[in-house]
């Protein structure tokens, strides 16, 4: 039912070609047009807040990545959920490549209405910067969704005359079939929009509202242009803006205190790492969707389980056991902010993820995190790596790796003698720091070949077919997600990626 019902949104929600024929896309006769909705700045503002935000969702590619690489294990009370992406099957009709595909246009969508509504208002002088700082938020928005879009849907991100994905920037016409771009051309209207809005974003009124990264801020688009330029290759560009976050945000959020008695409890747990993971506290979180406990947004926790982060909770995936081997390192506070209590006992077969244990009393729903400090030192460490520079690299790392320990004293220094090597252990730190926020597909399509690794599951991942391959080859066209079959039913000229 939950593929039905994920394709039956694909098919609904969708806002490139064959979205426009969605009755919400198409003006009905009667219907109240831009014209009559958006009379002021705060009318457009609204429609930021109700229809942008709302739309921005990368629970897709955080469930694929999760399913698809080895972040996560079938657990004995599976009954067949996810079983094709576990088992590497990728195809052109799959929900969640659709669901990837159908959510940024959708987003893209409302943001090139907002800017088509805006263009007929004429704001006065004293409205000019209220005007300009709602569109750099709509922009910075589009921006982001541009990324998202070809880190999965172009063959290579680092050449600039690959073949990208559907460039819009305005509402498409109900018959307009759009072809793909490169991604040259993609890259210079993301940089354009980032431009735009780093140039005209207002400072927030309250120098610090509690839920202000949930919306653009400086801090964020930074760290859009800081992933943007190391997915690109382009490590100097990436390391500044990794920097320029790092030195306006909070620090890296720490493990310690730890005192295991109150670690899991639902009212805020002593440790500050999860009480970020709680959404108690904004921690070292740049940007982050917002899932209040009641209200819109979906339930992110329930990409693994049924009712709740335990073992009672009848959970359908597990953590990874080479994954939670990372973890199980002695004093690495991961493995409980990771792992539910009930099954980090020795012994135990399922290790139930609890990376979302919920709000308060309200399971299963937590704020989805986009952005945090943590990935910026780990772009430094990458850029580092890049340019040889291997003590600079390992540096970074024994900071993270410290940041994360429970117990007093830094984290040995690692010692790297190659690129390769210092490669390997970057993705290995992001494995587990990023795991369960949609990473790992990426970050191997990115460095496997120069790291020399793959995907790295356990023979035991598997409960009900023990001959389900351990790897993929990092050559294998589905490090590439298909152009979804119902984006090629409604515009047949779009090309699709090999393989498929």
């Amino acid at each position: 039912m939950k593929r039905i019902k994920l394709l039956a949104y694909a098919l609904a929600a969708s806002v490139t070609i064959w979205s426009c024929r969605d009755a919400l896309e198409i003006v009905q006769p009667g219907e109240v047009t831009e014209e009559v909705v958006f009379k002021t700045v705060a009318d457009l503002k609204s429609f930021l807040i109700g229809n942008v935000y709302t739309s921005v969702d990368t629970s897709n590619e955080i469930a694929l990545t999760s399913y698809f690489t080895d972040e996560t294990a079938i657990t004995p009370t599976n009954s067949g959920w996810y079983f094709e992406e576990f088992r590497y099957g990728l195809r052109t009709d799959n929900s969640y490549v659709a669901g990837t595909w159908a959510t940024h246009y959708r987003t893209i969508n409302r943001v090139n209405r907002l800017i088509e509504a805006a263009k007929l208002m004429t704001p006065s002088p004293a409205e000019q910067a209220a005007y300009n700082s709602v569109l750099a938020e709509g922009y910075a928005v589009r921006a982001f969704s541009y990324l998202q879009l070809l880190s999965y849907f172009t063959t290579d991100m680092k050449n600039p005359g690959a073949l990208g994905v559907i460039l819009t920037t305005t509402v498409p016409d109900v018959y307009d079939q759009l072809p793909r771009v490169t991604n040259g051309e993609i890259y210079a209207q993301m940089e354009q929009d980032l431009n735009f809005a780093s140039a005209n974003l207002l400072a927030p009124a309250d120098p610090a509202p509690a839920n202000i990264y949930k919306y653009v801020t400086p801090q964020m688009i930074n760290a859009v242009r800081a992933r943007m330029y190391l997915y690109r290759g382009n490590y100097a560009m990436a390391k500044q803006y990794a920097q320029e976050v790092i030195n306006a945000s909070n620090p890296m959020t720490i493990g310690t205190p730890f005192v295991q008695s109150n670690f899991y409890v639902t009212t805020p747990s002593s440790n500050p790492y999860r009480r970020m993971w709680q959404d108690y506290e904004q921690g070292e979180i740049v940007f982050a969707l917002s899932r209040p406990s009641v209200g819109p947004g979906g339930n992110i926790a329930s990409l693994w389980t049924t009712n709740t982060t335990s073992l009672t909770g009848s959970p359908l995936m597990g953590i990874g056991k080479n994954l939670y081997n990372l973890m199980n390192t002695g004093s690495d506070i991961r493995r409980w902010a990771f792992v539910d209590n009930t099954s980090n006992a020795p012994g135990v077969e399922v290790k139930v993820i609890d990376k979302y244990p919920g709000k308060g009393n309200t399971p299963l729903k937590n704020d989805v995190k986009v952005f945090r400090v943590t990935e910026m030192y780990l772009i430094l460490a990458e850029a580092a790596v890049a340019e040889n520079q291997l003590g600079t690299a390992a540096g970074y790392i024994q900071q993270i790796r410290s940041a994360r320990k429970y117990t007093a004293g830094p984290a040995p220094l690692p010692v790297y003698t190659s690129q390769a090597e210092g490669y390997r252990d970057v993705l290995k730190e992001r494995r587990v720091e990023l795991s369960f926020e949609g990473h790992r597909y990426v970050d191997l399509r990115r460095l496997g070949a120069v790291a020399g690794v793959s995907i790295d599951r356990h023979p035991q991942d598997d409960y009900f077919n023990s001959n389900t391959p351990l790897t993929l080859p990092i050559t294998d066209y589905r490090w590439t997600f298909p152009i979804p079959q119902i984006e090629i039913a409604g515009n047949p000229g779009i090309v699709q990626n090999p393989g498929y």
